[in-house]
């Protein structure tokens, strides 16, 4: 099941929390990766690409700030050159700014929307070409309980950013369906990473510990707990599924307390 076998994955946002758990993922299932790293990032990508090499399974590290223009066109370009294809895209790469809506201006706006919604866009515009070329495409992004299903105080572009690729995979999903691409998404809940466990933009260490008590299964998710459902959406299993934001949140937006 979830057989990823001669499949080649690009991932962003890499090199920790829930792109490291999906490229590790997509890797046990048998695909070969690019993962795409960001400069800036204090997370080294080298243990990751050493997991996913442990798993015998090529790997190519490809340096790309998704904010850029012609940075997606980079990572497809690697995975094209290196391997000869590109089946998976997970745009997972992003950022969340703890900002009062009074005071975001047009320049912080932009940066997170940059990132969040148009660097998605990017990598999978890139793709698209080689994908209706092959007959077959794997769209993924990762959206977020913020925005797909309920607001964030003082995280007004983040939410909108997170909702906006809500109407961006419906739209692929009906264009590239005949063509063999799907397109979904993944809204996961509070998951311990290093966004989330920010103090400062986000809920941070004691605010993520506090929010298991609200969470119906009892627990926070995981990173491998999101990084299951991409390797599903990612499969052939998932070949009828197009369009989808997979909420995986513990049952913690079902409830209004």
């Amino acid at each position: 099941m979830f057989d990823l076998d001669g499949r080649v994955a690009l991932v962003t946002g890499a090199a920790s929390g829930i792109g490291a758990a999906a490229a590790e993922a997509f890797a046990e299932g048998g695909a070969d990766l690019v993962l795409g790293w960001y400069a800036g990032d204090p997370h080294d990508i080298e243990p990751v690409a050493r997991a996913i090499g442990a798993r015998n399974r090529r790997c190519l590290v490809v340096e790309a700030d998704v904010s850029q223009t012609g940075s997606g066109d980079r990572l497809v370009e690697a995975a094209l050159d290196g391997y000869g294809r590109i089946d998976i895209v997970l745009a997972n790469a992003a950022i969340a700014r703890d900002v009062p809506s009074a005071e975001l201006d047009d320049e912080r706006w932009n940066a997170l929307i940059e990132t969040d919604l148009t660097g998605v866009f990017r990598c999978f515009r890139a793709a698209i070409p080689a994908m209706v070329d092959a007959g077959w495409g794997r769209l993924l992004a990762t959206s977020s309980v913020a925005g797909a299903v309920q607001g964030w105080p003082r995280h007004a572009h983040y939410a909108t950013a997170k909702a906006g690729l809500v109407g961006l995979v419906r739209s692929l999903a009906l264009e590239l369906g005949p063509h063999g691409i799907t397109a979904n998404a993944v809204a996961p809940g509070v998951i311990p990473s290093p966004q989330s466990l920010d103090p400062v933009n986000s809920l941070g260490p004691d605010g993520v510990e506090a929010f298991a008590a609200r969470v119906p299964v009892g627990r926070n998710g995981t990173p491998q707990d999101i990084a299951n459902a991409f390797r599903y959406l990612a499969s052939e299993e998932a070949s009828f599924v197009t369009g989808q934001v997979l909420v995986v949140d513990g049952g913690v937006t079902l409830s209004l307390t």
